[in-house]
């Protein structure tokens, strides 16, 4: 990270950055080799210091496809943007927190599945759910496992 000034390392600062995004951008390779992003709502688990992201998703699609054929996926969530305005063009600047990282994705079922549609409700609507095979059969959901990530943010 060349600004270290704004390096975050802090795991509970971390979590606090990743509590209050909504929206994590997933990014992945498309069969000529380019990026593909896509905005998702998601939750996560904290484990023994590692994060685990689930998103959802229709059940086929091209995510799936590309995700099938190659499950590298690259991510980041920013929150706490912020315009700071100066008397000039050049003294403007942003001020924001993110987190961005990469790991593998890959389809979960099972008690998993369910857990994880329980951690997306407990994380984007701040309730408890629970949900039953049946509930979760018309839903695909995409586990991130995480093997990097970096925080930073510019602070007031």
């Amino acid at each position: 990270m060349r600004r270290h000034d704004r390096e975050i390392t802090d795991s509970r600062e971390i979590l606090s950055i990743v509590n209050e995004c909504k929206v994590i951008r997933l990014a992945m390779l498309d069969e000529q080799g380019l990026p593909y992003i896509i905005p998702l709502n998601f939750g996560y688990r904290f484990v023994d210091g590692v994060f685990t992201f689930y998103c959802h998703s229709a059940r086929e699609g091209r995510k799936l496809e590309l995700l099938r054929r190659d499950p590298r996926v690259s991510f980041e969530m920013d929150c706490r943007g912020e315009l700071q305005s100066a008397d000039h063009a050049c003294g403007y600047g942003y001020y924001y927190a993110s987190v961005i990282g990469s790991g593998t994705a890959e389809l979960i079922e099972g008690a998993e599945k369910l857990d994880a549609l329980s951690a997306l409700m407990r994380h984007m609507a701040v309730r408890e759910d629970t949900f039953t095979e049946d509930q979760a059969r018309g839903v695909a959901v995409l586990a991130i496992r995480v093997r990097s990530l970096s925080a930073k943010a510019k602070k007031h």
